[in-house]
């Protein structure tokens, strides 16, 4: 069993809000941020932008400069008063940053390959740094002024998941005594012709587990934990996280759902869990045909007992190498929601019936409060590659 990992602080940011009381209260709402876009020559589609305003990127890491980094220190400074509070606690050197993303600063390199058109040349202030895919732990670790480990993890969609599991690794073997752990992704073209090049993208607002499914609507966020051994103003817990890959397909997933298990069933063992134990799923629930198919028949396998499930995607969108971290943000919210409140599933309304069915939470649904509460959160990316997390809180009654 892992020794004791707690999620102390969360800053988030998304569609829904700009920090965890305005997303809090959107996201039990049933709030939607999907708004149209037109990125997609010929077709309509929905994307779900952050409308926040964000920080500016200071002048010393000027280097760095991208809406995705501006995402990520907006989330940052939401847990400032935690971060100084670890760094009083422990050497700067045992504070470690881990960071999921996918899109890094390719907005940024979208507008300066069109002003290198335009004009000829290169925008003055443009350095290809800020599109470097791992330079987000780096951006994060400098802008704290820690000297701890840093790295940045991009495994598509599973990213900040797995950062979450690396963070507990590093307290589990002694190499940091605080981990700063989520992801960050901004939105851009790019990304999303390329889903839709894929004929992934979904031209209405995405309908996860419907019927009549099309795809997905890419959002962006950022969301980042304090990770650490102690419960330093928080009783969250990571109990559990699992890690697999499927080695089927570069974007399809298995259709079995193997790899997928497999991650669940990971994180359940480490967790000291049974299935019967989990009483919510943070499904990754996409709107895709396949993915959709493959989770609903893996999750009605492993948990007979049906607990209560929802796709987030619905509200907030698929936010890519932040989405892990981010629906783990959003279980944390749950989890400290004294009346047990779930995150909705939001949809058009009328559940595929080809798939297994499953129990899907309605605006205003709740856990009781008496029971000790088990979350468990997946995240699949292409090429197979899957992250699962389980956060937990001992309900005091």
């Amino acid at each position: 069993m892992m020794p004791a990992c707690y999620l102390a602080d969360l800053g988030l940011i998304n569609a829904l809000g700009h920090d965890k009381a305005s997303v809090a209260q959107a996201l039990f709402a049933g709030d939607l941020g999907l708004a149209p876009c037109d990125w997609v020559p010929g077709k309509p589609t929905y994307t779900a932008p952050v409308t926040a305003p964000l920080l500016t990127v200071p002048e010393r890491l000027a280097l760095y400069r991208s809406r995705n980094a501006q995402l990520a220190l907006t989330a940052i400074a939401q847990i400032q008063s935690s971060i100084d509070q670890v760094k009083k606690r422990y050497p700067s050197a045992r504070i470690a940053v881990v960071a999921g993303t996918s899109t890094s600063g390719i907005a940024e390199g979208e507008d300066a390959v069109a002003h290198w058109q335009g004009e000829g040349e290169r925008p003055e202030h443009y350095h290809y740094r800020a599109q470097e895919i791992g330079n987000l732990a780096e951006l994060i670790a400098d802008y704290c002024q820690l000297q701890g480990v840093a790295y940045t993890l991009s495994t598509a969609c599973s990213s900040s998941g797995h950062a979450l599991a690396s963070a507990q690794r590093l307290l589990a073997t002694d190499m940091a005594d605080a981990v700063i752990a989520g992801g960050a992704d901004s939105l851009c073209r790019l990304t999303v012709n390329g889903f839709a090049a894929l004929d992934s993208v979904s031209e209405g607002p995405c309908t996860p587990f419907g019927e009549g499914r099309t795809g997905i609507n890419i959002g962006e966020a950022a969301a980042f934990f304090m990770v650490t051994r102690e419960p330093i103003g928080g009783r969250i817990q990571l109990l559990g996280a699992g890690a697999s890959s499927d080695a089927h397909h570069i974007s399809a997933p298995d259709p079995a759902g193997s790899g997928a298990e497999a991650a669940i069933k990971t994180a359940l063992e480490q967790a000291q869990l049974a299935p019967a134990d989990i009483n919510y799923i943070n499904l990754h629930g996409t709107g895709t045909p396949l993915n959709d198919a493959m989770e609903s028949a893996v999750v009605s396998r492993l948990f007979p007992h049906g607990p209560k499930v929802s796709s987030s995607k619905g509200q907030l969108g698929h936010t890519l190498g932040a989405a892990g971290a981010t629906e783990a943000g959003l279980m944390w919210l749950a989890l400290l929601n004294d009346s047990g409140k779930l995150p909705p599933h939001c949809y058009h309304g009328h559940y595929d019936p080809a798939l297994p069915n499953l129990n899907l939470v309605q605006v205003g649904d709740c856990v009781s409060a008496e029971k000790r509460r088990c979350y468990l959160s997946n995240s699949f990316a292409f090429g197979g590659n899957n992250a699962a997390i389980i956060l937990g809180v001992q309900n005091e009654s």
